[in-house]
């Protein structure tokens, strides 16, 4: 079944909230996300600012241990504005550089989907004019985290949550951990385009048009444990890992990569350590929020597939 889904309220927590919407396995869904900070399509407040949430959906038939896999099929920015921030975040440069940083300021992006690119005038800054091929993403998805919790859109987790990965873009594929009824699915904080670590706090905040579509495997049907989200691309297994400081992120990515080798493919963990430490890869996703993100990645060729 298809579904059209256009929010009236929206939600700054990844939480058990009242469903917006009941959909099966197998159904395709149509929506729209407000920007981070709670402008609409027209570039009007729409939400409270915070990377407010489109959702939650209820997967008809999901329980704690299922796993939601939902295919991105469409992220457009239905704008021709966005808005980043001026500066690098202090904490990522050296401190005795901080002082040479400018302020952090907002600044507006004009944005271009017919032509592919963003453009930033800025008189303050050279060059005065920078211009960025688009690459639309989610900043944020994932799905109601255990225990009744209402975890802020501002982190990340197990559930997924503000994991700011460019990767979470059209065609690929995000498989999520069931830890509520109804998996309680989420998505928001959309990106016309976002360099990697997202290292100003931002990519080109914009408002979405989002298709997506899920699919529910039962726990009897999983193949050992999930734990961590997960992605496939055209190109790559991926598993995330969301904590703070960076190294308990990779751990968390790395461990999840082996689990899925060695329940899925075929590999036991010492097969898994020759394979990961000659042809392993690692994105780093978000270096800015409470959580950070690390991906550990391992291409399809290398598997042979």
């Amino acid at each position: 079944m298809e579904h059209e889904f256009e929010p009236t309220g929206y939600f700054n927590s990844f939480g058990s909230h009242e469903p917006v919407l009941t959909i099966a396995s197998g159904d395709r869904v149509r929506t729209s996300t407000a920007d981070a900070f709670g402008n609409g399509r027209d570039g009007e407040p729409v939400a409270t600012r915070g990377n407010p949430l489109t959702g939650p959906f209820f997967v008809e038939g999901a329980e704690p241990g299922d796993v939601l896999v939902v295919r991105l099929e469409s992220i457009v920015p239905n704008r021709d504005h966005g808005y980043t921030i001026s500066s690098i975040a202090a904490h990522l440069v050296d401190a005795d550089y901080t002082s040479e940083l400018p302020a952090r300021e907002v600044v507006t992006w004009s944005v271009d989907v017919e032509a592919g690119v963003a453009t930033l005038s800025d008189e303050a800054a050279t060059p005065r004019e920078v211009q960025v091929a688009l690459r639309p993403m989610l900043g944020c998805i994932g799905v109601a985290p255990a225990g009744g919790q209402a975890i802020s859109t501002a982190t990340s987790g197990p559930y997924g949550g503000n994991m700011d990965y460019r990767e979470v873009e059209p065609g690929a594929v995000v498989m999520l951990p069931v830890f509520v009824p109804g998996a309680l699915f989420f998505v928001g904080d959309g990106h016309a385009v976002q360099g990697e670590g997202e290292i100003v706090g931002t990519g080109i905040e914009i408002s979405m048009d989002v298709a997506f579509s899920v699919e529910l495997v039962k726990s009897s049907e999983v193949a050992g444990e999930v734990r961590w989200p997960r992605m496939e691309t055209a190109t790559h297994l991926i598993a995330l890992g969301n904590a703070r400081p960076l190294d308990q992120a990779l751990q968390h990515a790395t461990t999840e990569l082996v689990r899925w080798l060695c329940a899925e493919h075929g590999y036991d963990t010492r097969g898994a350590s020759h394979l990961l430490g000659q042809a392993g890869e690692y994105d780093i996703g978000n270096v800015f929020d409470p959580a950070y993100t690390v991906a550990a990645k391992i291409s399809k060729a290398a598997l042979g597939e």
